[in-house]
């Protein structure tokens, strides 16, 4: 296999699909030396079967909006590979949504899945409706419309979705409850349910909470403690929050959020009480981060990311892309140390290139940010046995899935100047549990 024939040859054939072509070159260039260890797998032709997705499903969803007027909206979901287990992968809402971004969100979800080690395949899902601005009542006959088309293909053994941005309880509860009001059944469908009908605690918090256990493992190989560290955090919603709590529990200290507007830099630190602030700001008034600034009387910068300010530590948890090669500069010429991946793939290939090259410690979103979707997969496992873990059961049992991810990418990606390259690790990992599986298929 040589990478580079495969990505041209998949660029005649998706011209216009920028993040996803961005997302299999990527993994083709960690893993084509691995890849040619195998003969069997250009024989089988595997690698063009694992790039492509199993099928994918455009339909558009039609609402009805406050004022009585019929609101049109596209709508995707992409089932990419279930080799190793049903499909699992979020939903998005947002006007970004394209099939392009869900089919890099539904590859990368397929490695990052196989990561965990348990029975997950890979998907995703979305439409560009956007629930900024909605009255819950518009967001609850948009999502109800959304699973009037979606609820025949999806199940707790064929496909479970889940929550993404834009999609988040009050989301996955509507869709839930319309998804049990069409198939006539109460199963494990859908994850991060509330708790009264199904969830899981430390579900909310896993994402966050796995990319500082797996940053605190990755700040281990070099005898560096988290206490004390400045952190730049982007975003503010689920996944910046749950990871500013655990940054605060260790002793770090987080210093920025960010949303589509700018971002705020608050040179004391965000305590927990500020944080509980930015909670409710997000996801009660669902308001803006600038309101942090106002009422804290720190800086506040619009239309720009928090990549300049000097810190510790760096954990992008907003979106893809959202660290270019400029931006990557700044944060090694600033003395960051390491970054941590809370978003799906956040940093572009040439912000990649700068951080290895500067021998930081970085760790990619498949590795870093997959204590969402294991806690997911506790969460399948509670459901189907009619169990309710505690907190600390479902937290132990993240902690140790993190840990066994980070020394999968210690195993696979340790290159011989010592150097841990984390994607080249968490890529190769992830490739060879789903390309045995396949292969142990047959060709289908």
């Amino acid at each position: 296999m040589n990478a580079k024939n495969v990505v041209e040859s998949l660029k005649k054939r998706f011209p216009n699909e920028p993040e996803y072509l961005q997302a299999v070159q990527e993994v083709l260039e960690s893993i084509e030396d691995v890849y040619n260890q195998h003969p069997e797998f250009e024989k089988a032709n595997l690698i063009e079967r694992l790039c492509i997705p199993d099928r994918i499903f455009t339909f558009r969803v039609s609402w009805v909006d406050d004022k009585g007027n019929v609101q049109t909206n596209m709508a995707y979901r992409v089932q990419h590979n279930m080799a190793i287990g049903p499909y699992k992968g979020g939903i998005r809402f947002h006007s970004s949504v394209n099939l392009s971004i869900l089919k890099f969100l539904a590859f990368e979800q397929t490695f990052k899945n196989a990561l965990t080690t348990l029975p997950m395949g890979g998907a995703k899902g979305g439409s560009d409706f956007s629930p900024r601005g909605k009255s819950n009542n518009e967001v609850m006959r948009f999502c109800q419309a959304y699973l009037l088309e979606l609820w025949r293909h999806i199940g707790p053994d064929t496909d479970v979705p889940a929550g993404d941005i834009g999609v988040g309880a009050r989301e996955v509860g509507y869709m839930f409850g319309m998804y049990r009001k069409l198939a006539h059944e109460f199963t494990g469908t859908f994850t991060g349910k509330g708790l009264e009908f199904g969830g899981s605690l430390i579900r909310p918090e896993a994402t966050g909470y796995g990319n500082v256990y797996f940053l605190c493992s990755m700040l281990a190989t070099r005898g560096i403690d988290i206490k004390g560290k400045k952190c730049l955090v982007s975003g503010s919603g689920n996944v910046a929050q749950y990871t500013c709590e655990k940054l605060i529990q260790l002793g770090a200290i987080p210093l920025t959020l960010s949303d589509s507007n700018g971002y705020i830099y608050d040179p004391d630190g965000i305590t927990q009480e500020k944080l509980e602030y930015v909670k409710d700001l997000k996801q009660v008034q669902r308001g803006r981060i600038r309101e942090y600034a106002e009422k804290y009387g720190c800086k506040y910068v619009e239309g720009a990311r928090p990549w300049g300010e000097k810190a510790d530590i760096a954990l992008p948890s907003a979106t893809q892309n959202e660290i270019n090669g400029a931006d990557a500069q700044k944060l090694v010429d600033n003395g960051i140390i390491a970054v941590a991946e809370g978003a799906n793939m956040p940093s572009t290939p040439e912000a990649i290139a700068i951080f290895q090259k500067a021998k930081l410690l970085y760790s990619p979103g498949k590795a870093s940010n997959a204590g969402g979707v294991a806690t997911s997969g506790l969460e399948m496992s509670q459901n189907s046995e009619r169990l309710s873990w505690s907190s600390e059961e479902v937290d132990a049992k993240l902690k140790g899935i993190m840990a066994n991810i980070h020394a999968n990418c210690v195993k696979y990606g340790t290159e011989p100047d010592g150097y841990i390259n984390y994607v080249k690790g968490a890529n190769i990992a992830g490739f060879m549990k789903v390309a045995k599986a396949m292969m142990a298929q047959g060709i289908i």
